[in-house]
């Protein structure tokens, strides 16, 4: 955990920065001053110049800075678990199949092995001060407060950002703690595993894992069996993504079983039904990860992340990157880079899914949003869109407190509760909120981006090949 010298010390090294983002803003010279706040315009300032301007660093340091700890305190309850992986490889047998059926024949991949998968319960705890510490309690007493304090039979089963690099269920305990709140629901947050150690498909593999461990609980699990009505798949950014292949693996499951049947898995010696989830909850999920879809130099001015020049492939070496072999991405081969399971934009079909609730703001992955939810909206899926004006990547999590953050948070919430009422009450809406007023204006989700199929495919598979291309070129120098 970071000490307070450590803080101190960044915002000493920031202070130009911060003296200059506000003499702009608060004179109005600033491109972003007519749409964001002095807060909103230093946190942004701030991120934006970690990511893109500080000196080279090893994707281990990267990696080990995200994962430090920051404790437990306050509103809220955690009991951490470990959801044991099936003795039977079945479960890993249906993955390493759909991913055949969903490609080309022509990716690569590592076959990982089961694992067990740790998470945490995290729900809210009322009625205490923001600093109030964590009770001396064992994990299993600490998830019957949870369970106590819950007003409502929702399970949030939630995936962390973090490229698929980078951060951990600590990382996102106080926003996953606040849907936890806003639903009176429990959030299941996953410590699935991480690339460059483990790429694809082991994040995927853990999620199944997770997945069936909560319709059917293992021996010694805390909770009870929960019905996948009661269950919404949710995660942010790299999260996104794997709440939405996630998903996509269940529909091929299906659509390789007759209509009339659910798909069965052996699942810790019993055969189980694999069911769909009652909804899936995206914010700024990144669902194409060759980043071919980059938005307009707009969204580049009211955004953090760094352009695909910045790849954080190209970091200096360390003990977990390179590979050995080397290969040109840190989450998967250069070969997988356009796989539905990677980058979900390619997949052919949404048909057959449960609700959707997309949030996003003017940020570099919003054509590569606007374009997942218009084929799935056009393709029969329900689905809520809302896009905030002016708003950077995950605004929700990195501006708390912010109007946009808050109405972004509670229109999470009211989905995913309404989707476990039943999905009858959702039906196909887009808006479009302005900022500081929040004035809302539908637009259509069937019509978000002029970008047909065709191109986003050749887009795809261009930059996957200048990928591939970049790492050979650096290989060999």
């Amino acid at each position: 955990m970071p000490s307070p010298l450590d803080a101190v010390q960044f915002l000493i090294c920031k202070i130009p920065l911060i003296v200059k983002t506000t003499f702009l803003h608060v004179l109005g010279l600033s491109p972003t001053s007519q749409k964001w706040d002095l807060r909103t315009s230093l946190t942004v300032n701030i991120i934006r110049d970690v990511l893109c301007n500080s000196p080279p660093s090893t994707i281990t340091e990267q990696q080990q800075s995200t994962l430090q700890d920051p404790g437990i305190k306050g509103g809220m309850w955690v009991s951490k678990v470990t959801l044991p992986a099936p003795p039977e490889g079945a479960l890993r047998d249906a993955l390493f199949e759909a991913i055949q059926a969903l490609g080309t024949g022509s990716e690569e991949y590592l076959r990982p092995y089961l694992h067990p998968v740790t998470a945490e319960w995290t729900g809210y705890r009322a009625n205490v001060p923001a600093n109030a510490p964590e009770p001396c309690l064992s994990e299993a007493e600490k998830y019957k407060c949870l369970m106590d304090e819950t007003s409502n039979d929702v399970t949030l089963l939630y995936f962390h950002g973090g490229s698929y690099y980078l951060m951990d269920p600590c990382s996102h305990r106080e926003v996953v703690a606040r849907y936890a709140k806003l639903t009176g629901g429990r959030v299941l947050s996953v410590r699935y595993r991480l690339a460059p150690q483990n790429p694809f498909p082991s994040a995927l593999l853990d999620a199944l894992v997770v997945y069936l461990s909560l319709l059917y609980p293992p021996e010694g699990a805390l909770h009870e069996p929960v019905p996948a009505s009661r269950i919404v798949f949710g995660g942010d950014s790299a999260g996104g993504n794997l709440a939405t292949v996630l998903l996509q693996v269940i529909l091929q499951l299906h659509r390789s079983t007759s209509p009339s049947n659910l798909p069965v898995i052996m699942f810790h010696g019993k055969q189980v039904e694999v069911p769909l989830p009652a909804g899936i909850a995206l914010g700024s999920p990144s669902l194409d990860l060759t980043r071919s879809m980059q938005s307009s130099e707009t969204c580049a001015q009211y955004d953090y992340l760094p352009p695909p020049s910045i790849s954080p492939a190209k970091s200096p070496s360390c003990d977990i990157w390179p590979t050995d072999p080397p290969r040109a991405d840190l989450f998967c081969e250069g070969s997988a880079l356009c796989h539905p399971l990677v980058s979900p934009v390619a997949a052919p079909s949404w048909k057959g899914s449960p609700p959707m609730f997309i949030c996003c703001g003017e940020e570099f992955l919003t054509d590569e949003c606007k374009f997942f939810a218009q084929k799935a909206a056009r393709q029969g899926v329900k689905l809520i869109w809302e896009q905030y004006e002016a708003m950077p990547h995950c605004f929700a999590h990195v501006l708390p407190g912010s109007l946009a953050s808050l109405r972004s948070l509670t229109s999470y919430a009211r989905f995913v509760t309404t989707v476990v009422r039943g999905s009858g009450d959702i039906s196909t809406k887009g808006e479009f909120i302005t900022a500081r007023s929040l004035d809302s204006h539908p637009v259509d989700v069937c019509n978000l981006t002029n970008m047909t199929e065709e191109e986003v495919l050749e887009g795809l598979e261009h930059a996957r090949s200048e990928i591939v291309s970049n790492a050979h070129i650096a290989m060999y120098k």
